[in-house]
């Protein structure tokens, strides 16, 4: 009876996790090797807006880079790591102070999950009482995790001050975060924290470091196509000609 009801179990999580409808919370799908990107949604005044993240599988556990937005979908999405994988997650990294990234700390730090962030992340959560990473990184570091290898890279203010990236040098794969805007975005979304003219200098920064990725990951909407960077750049250069010339 026991083994029939771990069997039952197993088919339940199997079917929410990863046959999919497109109304599902959270939506993962596999985008190379041992990486995926995951969707889930927040209603952010009356819209319903996605938010992508990422998640990479090692043979030393999996490595997540942003928390659901949603936070009910915070034990599901270990749950379905988990049914898939059959790894535990083991590292959270955070690539700014925003709810749709730092949002779960205090969740995954009970869970026995190591969270990161660098300091100018912990300053701000800090300041605004909210709960922050066990541990502090430098603006510009490499980890190696089982057989992969990446470097979290802080480039300068943008979309937020405190925004990093995630760059994988051996796949070409660049984590952007909200950092970087869907090539099908229309403008830069929210700026209440952006200091957009810096925005250009860190594009470029990152442009040069990160040299043609296969794969770049936006923080909202569809698409993981490497014109998002360019793409990003030109709305940043849009938005500081019409503020020049008094439209914004």
């Amino acid at each position: 009876m026991r083994k029939l009801a771990s069997i039952i179990l197993f088919l339940v999580l199997t079917a929410n996790s990863f046959a999919q409808s497109k109304n599902s919370p959270l939506q993962i799908s596999h985008l190379t090797g041992d990486f995926y990107v995951y969707e889930t949604f927040h209603d952010y005044k009356g819209t319903l807006i996605s938010a992508n993240a990422m998640y990479l599988v090692t043979n030393a556990g999996v490595v997540l880079f942003d928390a659901p937005w949603d936070k009910t979908q915070f034990q599901p999405l270990l749950d379905s790591i988990k049914v898939k994988h059959k790894k535990e997650v083991v590292m959270l990294f955070a690539t700014h102070s925003h709810e749709d990234r730092a949002g779960g700390f205090e969740f995954f730090k009970q869970k026995g999950i190591k969270t990161y962030s660098i300091k100018l992340t912990d300053d701000i959560l800090k300041q605004k009482n909210e709960p922050r990473s066990e541990f502090i990184i430098p603006n510009d570091s490499i980890f190696t995790v089982g057989q992969h290898t990446f470097e979290v890279y802080y480039p300068g203010k943008g979309h937020a001050p405190d925004n990093v990236v995630a760059w994988f040098a051996k796949e070409k794969i660049l984590y952007g975060g909200c950092f970087i805007k869907s090539a099908d975005a229309q403008d830069l979304g929210y700026l209440g924290d952006a200091d957009v003219k810096e925005w250009k200098k860190s594009i470029v920064k990152v442009q040069t470091k990160c040299k043609n990725p296969k794969y770049v990951i936006p923080g909202h909407d569809e698409g993981t196509t490497n014109k998002s960077i360019s793409h990003t750049l030109k709305l940043v250069d849009e938005y500081l000609a019409q503020k020049s010339s008094g439209k914004k």
